[in-house]
């Protein structure tokens, strides 16, 4: 994997622990084992998500606009409807998905 994609996972990782992400302990199994699920409420009920899985090399990342019924449901159950979802796993997934949220913001 090239420095930048690497570069630019690490920004995403940092950016989710210090923004206004919740991280979300996974107790269901719509996610997998050892997932990191990283959650922020940006409509009513309909959440952007961010899923880093610990056991691929390298981490892969996700990205789901999702609706679940409350936020204490993340993690537990699956979603009521997914609006959008991404893997990142090259430099342009991550641009696509900046430009998407400038459109959304």
């Amino acid at each position: 994997m090239n420095v930048k994609i690497m570069n630019n996972r690490q920004r995403i990782l940092k950016s989710l622990q210090s923004d206004d992400f919740t991280k979300i302990i996974n107790k269901g199994k719509w996610f997998e084992e050892n997932a990191a699920v990283y959650a922020k409420e940006i409509g009513e009920n309909i959440f952007l998500l961010f899923v880093i899985l610990k056991d691929k090399e390298p981490d892969d990342i996700q990205a789901f606009i999702a609706h679940f019924d409350c936020f204490e449901s993340i993690g537990i159950k699956e979603p009521i409807q997914i609006m959008f979802y991404l893997s990142v796993n090259e430099n342009e997934d991550l641009h696509y998905f900046e430009k998407y949220l400038t459109v959304c913001e």
